[in-house]
Formats: C-alpha cells, sequence, structure tokens
C-alpha cells in the first residue's frame, strides 16, 4: 500500500509526495482501504457543502488520530483520486473532531504555476482561508458528528506538525 511503500525520501517537513483522495468539489468522502491499497467510498457527505480544495494524505505519517497526516492541497485545477503530488505545506488547520485532534496540512503542489510560490497561508485571500475553516466547521453536522475548526496557523507549525506525524510513524 502506497503509505508504507513511498520511498523514506519523498516525505520531509518541508516537502512531501501526498495522495489525493477526494477531488475538490466532490461530496464523496472516500479512504485508501489498508488491505487493497483501492480507494474504497467511507460516504457521502450528508452536509450541502463540497471540498472546497483537493484532500488527501500524506503517506508515512501517523497523526493523532491514528490515521495518516490529513492535507487539504490549495491548487488551481481538481485533480483525481489516488494521484500523487509534490507538496510543500503553508499552513495548518487545527481541528478537533469528535473530541480528537484532527489537525489539516494545508498546502500547495510545487508543480502548479498559481500557488507554488506560496510559502504562508497568509498569502491566500481571506476569504478562501475562512472557507476552510467554515466547511471542517460544518461537513459533519447532519451525521449528528461534532467537529471544531480552530485556529489557522502559518508553515512552520505545519512542517513541526509533520515531522512530529513522521516520527510517530518510525516508531
Amino acid at each position: 500500500m502506497i503509505m508504507h511503500e513511498l520511498s523514506k525520501d519523498r516525505v520531509t517537513p518541508e516537502k512531501f509526495t501526498a495522495v489525493i483522495e477526494i477531488s475538490k468539489g466532490s461530496k464523496v468522502k472516500y479512504e485508501i482501504d489498508e488491505e487493497t491499497g483501492l480507494l474504497a467510498l467511507d460516504r457521502i457527505l450528508s452536509t450541502s457543502v463540497a471540498y472546497p480544495w483537493n484532500y488527501g494524505f500524506i503517506p508515512r505519517t501517523y497523526a493523532f488520530d491514528g490515521d495518516p497526516l490529513d492535507i487539504l492541497l490549495v491548487s488551481s485545477e481538481t485533480l483525481l483520486p489516488n494521484c500523487l503530488v509534490e507538496c510543500k505545506p503553508i499552513g495548518l488547520l487545527k481541528m478537533i473532531d469528535g473530541g480528537d485532534q484532527d489537525d489539516k496540512v494545508i498546502c500547495v503542489a510545487t508543480k502548479d504555476r498559481f500557488f507554488k510560490d506560496f510559502d504562508s497561508i497568509n498569502q491566500l485571500p481571506k476569504h478562501l482561508t475562512e472557507e476552510i475553516r467554515h466547511f471542517f466547521s460544518v461537513y459533519k453536522a447532519l451525521e449528528g458528528k461534532v467537529t471544531e475548526a480552530k485556529e489557522m496557523l502559518d508553515a512552520d507549525e505545519a512542517k513541526a506538525m509533520i515531522k512530529v506525524c513522521m516520527e510517530r510513524y518510525d516508531k
């Protein structure tokens, strides 16, 4: 499975290869099936919102919820699920999902000419960061689940979280 088979040198706090699970604009929540490595339908979102950007994870990491560290990729194009993307972090959304820490690394693709020069979450229009926080505040509301999108932190905090999650994976 890609989670474990991706070369270790392709995941660093400063630049990493991410796996896209969910395309921008989708209401379909996929997750990688650990046994087969294929995409599996987790659920279809019950709210009227869709993922504002491409969504996925960083292989060779374990976040505090026991899953790989989540990413939200701000990009000029909608990407297909199961796509590998070289990314760099620009921010970190601190988040609580069902009482568990479930932070999201906000990143850009190094090969996207529109966003590749962004180094900080503060370079995005304020409305985009508010849209991201809003989505993660409400996307599970009609499922009876509580999520809290807390503060949006800058790239250094994202890099520190990636490092911690890489160390958790290595253990």
